[in-house]
């Protein structure tokens, strides 16, 4: 079978590899097909990684109305493969012929998996019925999150043929790099960082639009002006990062640390007490259950389906969506007694709910059923 994705990214590595051993074992070969970058706030993020055995793409965009029509040229594979899996989205090109040939029973048998429904952006009515009658056509759905499946199968797409993954990075070696990180080297990112313990945010993910950074700056200094001391890390980068470094050189609030992977993420993680999301809410999410630095994020509409994982009192705070009332929000997180230890205890737990081993178990059960189901 092939998996064919937009572009490799570095938090999807460890799915991938741990998928081709899952589908191994069950007498399944996988092949990894991708494009490239297509976008600038794509090629800012600085994210994409080579695989070996992964093949690239010959790759044509076009951009009509502010949006991307993406053709990737699939050659052979679109005979030789028995089920290609691709993105549940309209700009697509090659989806199209790939549905014309399924259907005439002359090419393989076409599988999706997203989010189920636009999440992240506006869209208009039109723009969704398209994307849930494309959908109809393929022959199984392999859903992000529970609320995707129900947007699938409430637009008719039979819930006998929907996996719901429960997407996730690999939590396993963030958690073990945690847990590896020592008091000494914790002292020594606070000297470095000029750091408070028991003061200190964390944001870990890409410097775009959808993760409202000016809010953030902004909530992030009227908790130090609550809380003297108080320093929020910023690690990762894109296209708004000159907001993060005009903060960083107008007060020692803001702390930008570049980009944050595996060991990196942990030390930053064993540092920090909260994690502050105020916009979009996707596989940080997880980050923050292993990290054990419960998110403070708000009802913004555009978050991603893993802010389902989220439960407002519990493993995380929903604060009002005011720069205001979110930093008396997360002030009072660091200065309460014990509802922050409460939290993290549950960050702790739900850790083990989501991890890319059961992601990838679940994704491979539903390609052996697809499979099972086309040679019937």
């Amino acid at each position: 079978m092939v998996l064919l994705v937009p572009f490799l990214s570095e938090f999807r590595r460890s799915f991938y590899r741990r998928l081709e051993e899952d589908l191994d074992a069950r007498g399944v070969r996988l092949l990894i097909a991708h494009g490239a970058p297509y976008s600038g706030d794509q090629e800012a993020r600085r994210d994409v990684i080579h695989m070996e055995g992964a093949v690239r793409l010959k790759q044509r965009t076009a951009w009509v109305a502010g949006r991307p029509l993406v053709h990737k040229h699939l050659g052979g594979l679109a005979r030789s493969a028995d089920v290609v899996v691709v993105d549940q989205a309209l700009r697509n090109m090659e989806l199209y012929p790939l549905l014309l040939r399924q259907l005439t029973g002359r090419g393989p048998v076409v599988a999706m998996w997203d989010h189920g429904r636009t999440y992240t952006r506006p869209q208009s009515g039109l723009e969704q019925s398209l994307k849930y009658s494309l959908t109809r056509r393929a022959r199984w759905f392999f859903s992000y999150t529970a609320g995707g499946a129900r947007a699938v199968t409430e637009h008719r797409f039979p819930r006998q043929r929907v996996t719901v993954v429960q997407n996730a990075v690999d939590t396993k070696a963030l958690g073990d790099a945690y847990r590896r990180v020592t008091e000494q080297q914790s002292a020594e990112v606070r000297r470095t960082y000029g750091l408070t313990a028991g003061r200190t945010g964390l944001f870990v993910g890409a410097l775009s639009s959808g993760k409202r950074i000016p809010f953030l700056v902004e909530a992030a200094e009227r908790v130090a002006d609550r809380l003297p001391g108080f320093r929020l890390l910023v690690a990762g980068t894109g296209q708004e990062r000159h907001i993060i470094d005009a903060a960083a050189a107008r007060r020692p609030v803001v702390v930008p640390v570049g980009q944050a992977f595996g060991d990196r993420k942990a030390l930053l993680g064993a540092v920090s007490d909260v994690m502050l999301m105020p916009g979009l809410v996707g596989l940080c999410a997880v980050d923050s259950f292993v990290l054990q630095t419960p998110i403070v994020t708000t009802p913004w509409p555009w978050h991603a389906p893993e802010f389902e994982y989220l439960e407002h009192g519990r493993n995380a705070v929903v604060a009002p969506d005011d720069p205001e009332q979110y930093a008396d929000a997360v002030t009072a997180l660091l200065t309460g007694s014990g509802r922050l230890g409460a939290l993290r205890e549950e960050c702790r737990k739900d850790a083990g709910r989501y991890t890319v081993e059961e992601m990838s178990r679940r994704f491979a059960d539903g390609l052996v059923q697809l499979l099972e189901d086309r040679h019937r």
